[in-house]
């Protein structure tokens, strides 16, 4: 089954906020077995509106749209929704005890315009919105489930749990939907589509295979699409397998999680203690561990040491290793991760230094020069990276080649 998800607003389409709605929906959707044809956001405006709307029953079967239920004169997605139906509205009498309840509690007077936000499509069966003061509505049109509901994210998100899931796996027979992530590190997209050309066109129809590239990783993503799930997941899972045998080495997990969570579960498995040395990067790649919950079992912490003096001082750079070679060098990162895994005790350390830019490059060392040094079990793996001019891609390339660097040294020293 198909849907297709309509989000409306000015504010969308110039940039104030950022639709996040959507992907929250999609990936609801996706998990009771009913497919996201298309995402389509559209201004306040009665014609586009309306335009939208029919475009989308021509493609989907479920029409979800968010937005311009408000009670201002911007918010006109019920009106032109009435208009599209051909129908009149009436006054829910539920919905408007909600209003009344919510304007009572915060002792606020109650103005008609609120009143009005009670008044639904007579076509409608009415969505109540416990969280908020526009309802959502559910209308069957020629053989279409169309389903309105507000854009306030903590509203819709209520509406589509507790009312439009469980209605749509009641009104539709569902096809299951399978997944299985393949997450590759240190190989490019095409390199890694050539590699596994042959497992990718033996593939039966009803599976589909997507690459999803990020910057230094590409996640292969096998998507499988039928009745029964328990075969689905065995299927995949084989096909999964074929192409773990070819691209083994460039594997980092099976899984559907973010690098640097594959990194820290490896290593909090196997009881490991991790520390980094920032230069260029500024506390990103701390950043990056420390935004999972949990990542203190594995992560002890780190030093920003931007300037020499701090690389001296808290890391024990040698001044002379600084003047002859300077803050970008192999030798720079090598007593770097040395000296924070001394004052840490931690198992395994990283360091990173470089040119983010857009200055300060030099015709020896330009902009995007990065040195990297891993340590652990007493070798240390250093690796130079040229990237390019843009600042914050080269933070963020340095952050995940560090983490690639890692995990291979953590492979090659752990994998059983």
């Amino acid at each position: 089954m198909l849907a297709e998800i309509i989000t409306i607003g000015d504010e969308i389409l110039i940039g104030q906020i950022v639709d996040t709605n959507s992907a929250w929906i999609a990936e609801q959707l996706n998990a009771i077995g009913v497919r996201v044809k298309q995402i389509t956001s559209v201004s306040d405006e009665r014609s586009h509106i309306l335009e939208a709307f029919k475009a989308a029953a021509g493609r989907a079967d479920v029409i979800i749209v968010t937005g311009g239920l408000g009670p201002t004169k911007d918010d006109i997605t019920k009106k032109t929704l009435a208009e599209y139906f051909g129908v009149g509205f009436r006054q829910d009498a539920a919905s408007l005890d909600i209003i009344c309840g919510i304007f009572k509690r915060h002792n606020r007077p109650l103005l008609d315009i609120n009143r009005q936000q009670a008044d639904v499509l007579e076509n409608c069966t009415v969505l109540l919105n416990k969280n908020g003061t526009a309802p959502g509505m559910w209308m069957e049109h020629e053989g279409k489930v169309y389903i309105s509901m507000p854009g306030v994210p903590f509203e819709m998100m209520y509406l589509v749990q507790e009312e439009v899931l469980p209605r749509i796996k009641e009104r539709f027979q569902l096809e299951a939907i399978v997944h299985h992530t393949i997450l590759t590190a240190g190989i490019g997209e095409s390199f890694l589509a050539e590699m596994i050309a042959e497992a990718e066109d033996a593939l039966p129809p009803h599976i589909k295979l997507a690459y999803l590239p990020k910057l230094g990783q590409v996640r292969l993503r096998l998507s499988a699409y039928g009745q029964d799930e328990s075969a689905l997941k065995a299927e995949v899972q084989l096909h999964a397998d074929k192409i773990a045998a070819i691209a083994g080495s460039y594997i980092v997990t099976s899984e559907d999680k973010e690098l640097e969570k594959a990194v820290l579960d490896f290593m909090e498995e196997k009881g490991l203690k991790l520390a980094v040395a920032e230069s260029c990067t500024g506390g990103y790649l701390s950043h990056l561990f420390t935004r999972h919950a949990g990542s203190s079992a594995v992560f002890l912490g780190g030093v920003v040491s931007y300037s020499n003096g701090l690389k001296e001082s808290l890391l024990g750079v040698s001044s002379e290793t600084l003047s002859q070679f300077g803050a970008v060098s192999e030798e720079t990162v090598i007593e770097m991760v040395k000296g924070v895994q001394q004052s840490t005790g931690s198992d395994y350390a990283v360091s990173v230094s470089g040119i983010a830019g857009p200055g300060g490059g030099t015709e020896e060392k330009p902009v995007g020069t990065v040195w990297v040094a891993v340590f652990g079990k007493g070798k240390v793996v250093t690796q130079r990276y040229q990237f390019g001019g843009r600042r914050q891609q080269n933070i963020e390339r340095s952050a995940v080649n560090a983490l690639i660097l890692l995990f291979k040294l953590l492979r090659d020293q752990h994998d059983s």
